[in-house]
């Protein structure tokens, strides 16, 4: 595994205190979330308040006998993806992987597959990026991922049928049959992307295959796929999103259809692999 290079000081504060009930000058109150200039007060009903300054720090308090290990989850997934809107940084609900010197990208709703799928590429060699949150950078014009140093969270049946129990680590939460699951390999670096697929299960009228939508129906799925997508109207960022989502429709925006069942991975592999190499990603064979 390869260890992430050492941070100089951290850039986002996590600590438990108290989190005000209300915030004063609140531009949006809602049943569980508030917002006002710079802040943010997000709750989980039960389960946890969190505080959110800046894009820097998160304060929290864990509901009534409620455990850590069960705002873990909360903490280093949702609170991070809300830190990037308050960055203004473009945050996707996709797991990244790294082929050859690029980054890959897979995008789809819960239970799509996406940290499977990333899960099973580890196993053929592709380090691991982001799991189902990817930060997204430009740098002269062109779109990084950025690595977060996290392994995969996946449930039981997909390590079942990945074989990897032997690198199960503990429970993503107490009440869900979810686990943390070391990588084979982490990505150090930003890497610039090479593709974004957005999975979807092969039934009628979708055929399996990789497509290319067009470019409006493309920008769609990248609009469908932002961490958290109420928020964009919420921090007023529509803009900002509409900037990033031809910048990635430039990258490269598919669709990836494929029969659900853990027998089916290595042809869908095997499909993606002839894929890449078709990109310029892989060499061709």
């Amino acid at each position: 595994m390869v260890d992430l290079p050492p941070v100089e000081a951290p850039d986002v504060y996590i600590r438990r205190g108290a989190v005000p009930a209300t915030l004063e000058a609140a531009v949006y109150r809602g049943p569980n979330c508030q917002i006002a200039d710079g802040r943010m007060i997000l709750e989980v009903p039960g389960v946890v308040r969190m505080l959110l300054t800046e894009g820097r720090e998160v304060v929290f308090e864990n509901g009534q006998g409620v455990p850590d290990a069960d705002t873990e989850i909360f903490l280093s997934g949702t609170a991070v993806g809300l830190l990037l809107h308050q960055r203004r940084r473009t945050a996707l609900h996709a797991s990244a992987v790294r082929v050859g010197d690029k980054a890959v990208l897979f995008c789809g709703a819960s239970g799509a597959g996406k940290s499977t799928i990333a899960a099973a590429l580890g196993e053929r060699g592709c380090a691991l990026i982001s799991d189902d949150l990817a930060a997204i950078t430009t740098r002269d014009g062109v779109a990084f991922v950025e690595p977060d140093g996290r392994g995969h969270k996946l449930w039981q049946h997909a390590i079942d049928g990945l074989e990897l129990g032997g690198r199960k680590i503990g429970a993503v939460r107490t009440a869900l049959a979810k686990f943390h699951v070391a990588p084979s390999r982490l990505a150090a670096a930003p890497l610039p992307i090479g593709a974004i697929y957005h999975l979807r299960e092969a039934r009628p009228p979708h055929a399996p295959g990789i497509r290319r939508p067009n470019i409006v129906d493309a920008g769609l799925m990248i609009r469908r796929n932002v961490y958290r997508p109420a928020m964009v109207k919420r921090l007023s960022q529509h803009a900002l999103y509409f900037e990033s989502a031809a910048k990635l429709v430039e990258a490269g925006v598919f669709t990836l259809t494929r029969s659900l069942g853990f027998q089916q991975m290595t042809p869908v592999i095997a499909e993606l692999e002839g894929h890449w190499a078709e990109l310029g990603i892989l060499p061709r064979s």
